[in-house]
């Protein structure tokens, strides 16, 4: 059930430049979020910016009522949010996304992300762990000043692998290399990723051409969040150009089949 909750801010943390990761207590939406689910936040409090931004949750802790996010300033919105200090409430609409992650009936997972993409996953990657899934976690950076939550994900991984575009740090490459040679020695039941859009095309391609399950969080630029703006279009995978069908990524995702939509 979505609701819209005034929350305290327990904790701030600057990750990186421009990177923050925020802990809020929100029982009312920690209760039925799931991986996958982002949330809607208001950056100011008056109209400028007067759009919400949405953001995806990292972390659920269902005993706490806790519930962590992290997000790269980007703009004037995000800015004003990296201002807030610990102890003043945050107005937040959530848990939104009716497509979430579905790990279930697969046993041996491979979760991907690139960049600031990697986010989401961690609580895919703790739930699947729990409930003695075998995860493989592949997360790609640029190079090792952008290097994120290796040691968090490294906790809630059986085999963690990190890369660097230039080699920087860790292995050389993209992380989609690792995930196909896992996949050619059969280690590897079901995909699940999100990251930059060339990523999830490259990710998407490999899927369908080994015939292995993918699901991908899309990040497309959101306005409600509500399937109401239709800012958020993305075309499904079976439109013909003479009569284009579409999926709104805040309401038929974020998170879908991999083959059901063009990317």
């Amino acid at each position: 059930m979505v609701v819209k909750v005034q929350a305290k801010l327990l904790d701030k943390i600057k990750l990186k430049e421009n990177i923050y990761h925020f802990k809020v207590e929100a029982p009312e939406i920690v209760k039925t979020a799931k991986p996958g689910n982002f949330i809607e936040i208001r950056v100011s409090n008056n109209t400028d910016p007067f759009i919400r931004r949405p953001i995806s949750i990292h972390n659920i802790d269902k005993n706490k009522g806790i519930l962590e996010f992290i997000f790269q300033i980007k703009g004037e919105g995000t800015k004003n949010l990296s201002k807030k200090n610990i102890g003043e409430e945050i107005d937040i609409i959530g848990p939104l996304g009716n497509g979430t992650f579905k790990y279930n009936e697969y046993q041996n997972i491979a979760v991907i992300g690139g960049g600031i993409g990697v986010f989401p996953l961690y609580e895919l990657c703790k739930e699947a762990k729990e409930d003695n899934k075998h995860v493989s976690t592949y997360l790609g950076f640029r190079s090792k000043d952008f290097v994120l939550l290796e040691k968090e994900f490294k906790k809630v991984s059986d085999n963690l692998i990190i890369t660097t575009d230039d080699g920087s740090y860790a292995n050389t490459g993209f992380a989609i290399n690792y995930l196909e040679e896992d996949i050619n020695q059969g280690k590897v039941s079901s995909i699940y990723a999100c990251g930059p859009l060339p990523m999830l095309k490259a990710i998407r391609k490999l899927s369908i051409e080994k015939n292995i399950p993918c699901q991908i969080s899309l990040e497309e630029r959101m306005g409600c969040g509500l399937g109401v703006c239709l800012g958020c279009a993305v075309k499904t995978a079976e439109s013909s150009k003479e009569n284009p069908q579409y999926w709104h990524v805040c309401k038929g995702g974020p998170v879908f089949n991999a083959k059901l939509v063009e990317i």
